[in-house]
Formats: structure tokens, sequence, C-alpha cells
């Protein structure tokens, strides 16, 4: 029989299911028409689709975080009943193309809200006029419910507490998202000092990684690894990962202890 103390203890403690729906960056790999050594490969570990996360809670909430091209794949992939939130970190295209194919979780629940920037929902306006102009309604389009948030703040899906996490993409603005002790970051290169702080002590950080040469808007493995190292993360999953990075099995081959090059369907178990 538990004590009282433990059973408070265990009325607290939120399990979450964590399942990469893709890993791969905005061309995916294979690269259509590459004859590149990685996108030859038959390891599945080495074919990843747009990078996108799916968490689901023990309470069964469900909660995507990128809605891209490969969407309705991931869906399908991984069905789930009920779709409660998608989290958009920026409007670019390999992360927002599949917002259509929400469609049947539309049909089934009346709708999905989507939560994100005010700069990612001016673009999705313009991208899918024909959702959001009230003058172009007719049925069978996707209904989303538009929550906008900004840096430094906190919002609530049924029982997850998000905290949200700026950084910059380049010249753009990314966001990233903190649950407990698990923070996502991707197609980020440079985050400040004041947004580090929910990354320090992460339990799990998962952030792009998307090659080892140099890129304007994208951290690179070594670079990943070093703010990995500086924030102190216990466990870290690379994503957003290209093909020019290699192999998997090799770079994973070379990673120290706790750093895990993510994978396609790869499934992670985290209690808070």
């Amino acid at each position: 029989m538990l004590s009282s103390f433990h059973f408070v203890l265990f009325l607290h403690l939120m399990n979450l299911k964590i399942t990469f729906l893709g890993t791969g960056t905005s061309q995916g790999i294979p690269v259509i028409g590459s004859d590149h050594p990685v996108c030859l490969s038959s390891n599945s570990k080495d074919k990843r689709l747009r990078s996108s996360l799916l968490i689901q809670s023990s309470v069964s909430t469900s909660i995507v975080i990128d809605c891209g091209p490969d969407f309705r794949q991931q869906m399908l992939r991984n069905p789930i009943s009920k779709l409660d939130a998608i989290l958009l970190t920026h409007e670019h295209a390999d992360h927002t193309m599949g917002i259509d194919d929400i469609r049947p979780f539309v049909f089934r629940q009346g709708g999905v809200d989507f939560y994100s920037s005010k700069e990612t929902f001016k673009a999705l306006e313009k991208r899918f006029d024909y959702i959001f102009n009230p003058e172009y309604q007719y049925p069978g389009i996707p209904k989303i419910a538009s929550h906008i948030f900004d840096r430094d703040q906190n919002f609530q899906i049924n029982e997850l507490e998000i905290s949200t996490i700026l950084a910059s993409h380049g010249r753009s603005d990314v966001f990233g998202f903190k649950i407990g002790g698990l923070v996502y970051l991707t197609d980020v290169k440079e985050i400040t000092k004041d947004q580090l702080k929910y990354l320090i002590n992460a339990d799990i950080l998962i952030i792009n990684a998307l090659r080892e040469e140099p890129h304007h808007s994208h951290l690179t493995l070594s670079e990943a690894v070093e703010l990995s190292k500086a924030v102190n993360a216990k466990q870290t999953y690379f994503t957003h990962i290209s093909h020019h990075l290699g192999f998997h099995d090799d770079v994973q081959s070379d990673l120290e202890p706790n750093f895990y090059l993510a994978y396609d369907q790869l499934q992670l178990t985290y209690t808070y």
C-alpha cells in the first residue's frame, strides 16, 4: 500500500511518450535524384522525413511540433485518435506545408488548435489564404483555432505546461519549446544568454545538427555538441539532419556517451 507521501508523488508524475516523426532537413533523405551514398543507403535510419515530433502524455493528450509536407505519411505511420494541438516553430515550408492534411482530424473533432508566433501566422494567412480568409470558406477546409505566443511565455494544453524559447535561425526567429525537463529546438543557429536559461540541466535536449560544414542558419554537429555541454544537458538527441552529415551508424559511433543521432520512428519515454 502506498504511503500518503508516495501517493502524492505518484499523482504529480507525468509520463510522456516522444516519437520522432521526422529527423531530416528541408529536402529529406533521400534527396530527389541524388546519388549521394547516404541517399542510396539501405539502412532505415538513413531515411529521414522532414523534422517533426509527436508528444503523447499518459493522460491522453497528443501534440505535434511542426506540420511539414510529410505530415500525412507521419500520421499514417503513427495513428492517433485525436490531435489536441500543433505547435509551430516557424513559418518555413518544411515545417508548415502539411497543414491541409489536418482535415481528417477536423472532420472527427471539429478543428485543431495551432500555437505559433504572430509572424508565422501572418505568413500562413498568405500561404493558406483559403483557410484564413472568411470570404473563401467552404465545407471541408481545415478549421484552425489560432493561439499566438511570444518569447518567455507559458501556456497550457490540457495538463501540459509549455514554455517558449526564442532563438535565431539566420535572419529569422525560430521558437523552441520546453515541457518539464524536455527541450525541443530546431533550425537554430544562435541563442542568447537570457534564453539559454531554459536549457540549463535539461533532462532531454533535442536540437538540430545539420552537418559538419559551417552553415549560415543552422548549427553544425560540433556546435550543437558544444551548446549541449555548455548547458549541461543530461541527454542530447540531434535532429534536422542533412545527408551531408554522413551515415547514421558512422556518426553515432563517433559520439560521446549521452549524445544520440535521432532517427525517424525513434521513441523515448520521459517521466517528470
